[in-house]
């Protein structure tokens, strides 16, 4: 068990099926599913393609279907009515793609999205995010580019999907942010509604708006998470915090719980050895302007990149990445515990 200024992460469960790294972590109809990612830092390793599903009250991992769907790492997703995931973009082993497609999970089977006819792609994507603004909207926000030629700046793109039609179609926004890849991206209430507030995947501490949405415009469902959200009150409560986010952080994980956003792990860009992270990161919306607030842990077999994280029945959960030494994936899913 990893300890550090009155948190820790407890190992739950343990199987080979979660030792992957830069896979996707979604909870759908109470389970978490785990898509795809890589095994091993090896750059001619090919993603994995696979579907687990996670039984977070049994304990129990399946792999679901046949591997017969798109292979994939550093993709986005996105859960549409508690039923399709759909996953946007990512490495397929050979070229970064920007094609949808998504797991039906009532019918069990993988389902390939058509463009619509006013669809204008980037070349490729990977190391983007992809956040859900409403059951037909998402917002992705990336480096567009394919195998030897990027952006140096990261676009910012609306992505409208219909489960009913089957299709999908990208619009460039006229805004952007800095070249950034490997970031988070937090969907936050303001006084005026909602932001996206990006951070990370560069070596600065900056923090940009991808997106600004009035209070009818979203329509997301909030996860409800009392304990975790006081807890993580309690946490802050005892220290003093920043107005600058983590810098030169990249591949670290995200969620927000409440007012609350807690980052973990990643690796820091300002060290060549030695850069994989174990801090734990909590941004508090509740005062103005925002603070940040940093708690190192002491365990290094706690160190994570590549992970994910998601919150479910009010606890956080840990899922996969590679370890301390960045390329031997870890086979845990743990909660995070705070008393």
């Amino acid at each position: 068990m990893a300890t550090g200024s009155g948190w820790a992460w407890k190992p739950i469960a343990q199987d080979a099926l979660f030792a992957r790294a830069y896979h996707s972590c979604d909870v759908v109809r109470g389970k978490l599913l785990l898509f795809g990612g890589l095994k091993s830092s090896e750059p001619k390793e090919p993603p994995l393609g696979d579907m687990v599903a996670f039984d977070p009250t049994l304990l129990t991992a399946e792999t679901l279907g046949s591997n017969s769907g798109d292979r994939r790492s550093h993709h986005g997703t996105a859960v549409l009515a508690n039923r399709w995931l759909c996953v946007v973009g990512g490495w397929d082993g050979a070229h970064r793609v920007s094609a949808v497609c998504c797991w039906d999970t009532e019918r069990g089977q993988w389902e390939r999205w058509a463009e619509g006819p006013s669809n204008d792609p980037p070349v490729g994507l990977s190391n983007h995010t992809c956040t859900k603004v409403s059951e037909h909207e998402l917002r992705v926000v990336g480096r567009e580019g394919g195998l030897r030629t990027q952006r140096r700046f990261a676009s910012i793109y609306t992505l409208r999907v219909n489960p009913a039609t089957k299709t999908y179609w990208y619009k460039e926004e006229e805004s952007r942010t800095a070249s950034r890849a490997g970031h988070s991206a937090m969907l936050l209430r303001d006084a005026g509604g909602y932001q996206l507030v990006v951070f990370g995947g560069r070596d600065s501490s900056d923090c940009e708006v991808a997106g600004r949405w009035g209070k009818g415009k979203i329509h997301v469902e909030s996860i409800h998470a009392p304990k975790m959200t006081e807890q993580l009150s309690r946490l802050v409560g005892s220290e003093n915090g920043s107005r600058q986010a983590p810098k030169g952080l990249r591949h670290q994980s995200c969620t927000v719980v409440g007012p609350f956003a807690v980052a973990f792990g990643g690796e820091t860009l300002t060290k060549g050895r030695d850069a994989v992270c174990n801090d734990l990161y909590v941004y508090d919306t509740r005062c103005s302007p925002p603070s940040w607030f940093r708690f190192p842990c002491s365990d290094r077999g706690q160190k994570r990149v590549g992970h994910r994280t998601c919150l479910w029945n009010d606890k956080l959960y840990l899922v996969g990445g590679f370890g301390p030494d960045g390329k031997t994936p870890c086979p845990e899913i743990c909660v995070l515990e705070i008393p």
